[in-house]
């Protein structure tokens, strides 16, 4: 199985920068595509960026310009730099492993972490 680990959340200021890190354990060979979600108090779960296993990014219109997302693969860690902060990107971030296409794994294709606060103040 695949376990992910976050860290790297806390208060920042609106403008600021922050980066967050999910660290794969487990059948890490089998992870294809990694991701970035997030969830606002009161709101629904949403994307927010996603990268594959060759680089391929891609982000939700509300971070693009603003945030990274990257990974290395040997050292079997997603990132996801965050800059120029505003408030509305308060929110639990969650990183998620996609096995789909490289491992049929008893517990599914999808893996979470347990998520990690930003909380930007004004």
């Amino acid at each position: 199985q695949i376990q992910l680990e976050e860290s790297g959340g806390g208060l920042v200021r609106a403008g600021g920068s922050l980066r967050v890190s999910c660290e794969a354990f487990g059948e890490t060979v089998c992870i294809a595509t990694m991701a970035w979600y997030r969830q606002a108090p009161g709101k629904e779960r949403e994307w927010v960026a996603e990268i594959s296993r060759d680089g391929s990014r891609k982000y939700a219109d509300p971070v693009k310009g603003r945030f990274t997302i990257s990974r290395d693969n040997a050292k079997n860690t997603l990132y996801l730099e965050m800059s120029s902060l505003k408030p509305e990107d308060t929110a639990v971030y969650y990183c998620k492993a996609d096995t789909r296409g490289i491992c049929d794994l008893p517990l599914g294709y999808d893996f979470w972490g347990q998520g990690t606060q930003i909380i930007v103040s004004k």
